[in-house]
């Protein structure tokens, strides 16, 4: 089969400094930021100035159309936990390919689906993919952990018939010797900030509280690692009980049910997804303590924002969610017009409070520019 596309992934020292990648591909990581103990960069580190800006610009824009001409359509594999609860994986696949058609850039894309807590699965997945490099020319990998697939990254990044995208994190990995050519999410450290300000500012100090957290690992760690560092300096709070349930919505129900039974003076349960915090509102209905509990979700996906409707949810960081998936359409552009040295490394969408206090209408205004391509309401699943 003759590759509609080939190019080797974007070398990140290329972007910083205007230096070239080796001839093998990998990275000359010696050019990149000394980040001293920890073992991950974050986007001030990679990203060349102003080429975030840039790019969340175009996606917030109308569509320019691609410049080029294809003999035949692209080939998209996609790697994700799709499987789960969370909508984040669908719309932005649904944002991605209205992109592409805005953006006249013919496609075919191969779905290969998981759940978060399967790891295995997607190692199988990528090795697949790996070996049939000649039928693909973008593949867009969603870790179900970034460190448990940080070999999965390496080897698809190291490929040179794919160019190797990541979703849903935005802290490239230090050791990797080779690195993807873009890194697309929202940034959870970002948003347990805005969430920390948020609620404080609704409900003061010394607030004793729980947390539904995910699966130890970065996300978490900043999802509500940060909350919680955040909330205890600038506000004295206190959190009586961490339940770690996996990103699943069983995980939330089966810790929000251990909370309400045996940690009762905890009148705010924080959850660090969707998945959980819908398994967490279930709980609570079940035995009628929604009204009693402050609940908190992640994402701003239109499950969440339903729950807030229905007095379920009390407040969310709310993701314009399908920015992820148009600025990848927009990056395969760029690849494709050899403009790849104008993205960012590491691509951030935008992030607000959505929470009960809201009118109908100011929810109904978030949710239409947060889901223009992957329309408002809850999918189909």
């Amino acid at each position: 089969m003759m590759k509609t596309y080939l190019r080797k992934a974007t070398c990140v020292a290329a972007v910083l400094a205007g230096s070239m990648a080796f001839a093998d591909g990998h990275l000359p990581l010696k050019t990149l930021p000394d980040d001293g103990e920890r073992d991950y960069w974050v986007p001030e580190q990679v990203n060349a100035e102003g080429t975030l800006e840039a790019l969340q610009a175009v996606v917030g824009a109308e569509a320019v159309p691609f410049k080029g001409s294809l003999e035949n359509p692209i080939q998209i594999a996609l790697i994700y936990p799709s499987a789960d609860t969370s909508d984040f994986w669908a719309r932005n696949y649904l944002a991605l390919v209205k992109r592409l058609d805005q953006l006249g850039i013919a496609y075919e894309t191969t779905e290969f689906a998981s759940r978060q807590i399967e790891h295995s699965l997607q190692s199988t997945y990528a090795s697949q993919v790996d070996q049939d490099a000649d039928l693909y020319d973008f593949v867009i990998f969603g870790p179900s952990e970034l460190a448990t697939q940080a070999d999965n990254i390496d080897k698809l990044s190291g490929n040179p018939d794919l160019t190797t995208f990541v979703w849903a994190f935005h802290t490239p990995l230090t050791y990797l010797e080779n690195q993807p050519a873009n890194w697309f999410d929202f940034s959870s450290a970002f948003g347990a900030l805005k969430m920390c300000d948020y609620m404080l500012g609704r409900l003061g100090n010394d607030v004793t509280y729980a947390m539904n957290r995910g699966i130890p690992g970065i996300t978490d760690n900043q999802r509500s690692g940060d909350f919680k560092d955040c909330v205890a300096e600038k506000g004295n709070w206190n959190a009586v009980y961490e339940h770690y349930g996996e990103y699943q919505r069983e995980g939330g129900f089966e810790g929000t049910s251990l909370i309400l039974q045996a940690y009762p003076e905890a009148k705010i349960i924080h959850n660090a997804n969707t998945a959980m915090a819908m398994g967490s509102v279930e709980a609570q209905v079940a035995v009628g303590a929604e009204k009693d509990v402050f609940s908190t979700g992640w994402g701003g996906t239109g499950l969440e924002l339903d729950a807030i409707r229905r007095g379920e949810l009390d407040a969310t960081p709310m993701r314009m969610g399908d920015d992820v998936g148009a600025a990848t359409a927009e990056a395969i552009k760029y690849h494709l017009e050899d403009r790849a040295s104008e993205l960012p490394f590491v691509f951030l969408g935008r992030i607000t409070i959505a929470h009960d206090e809201m009118t109908v209408e100011e929810i109904d205004a978030l949710e239409q520019e947060a889901f223009r391509f992957s329309g408002v309401g809850a999918l189909d699943r």
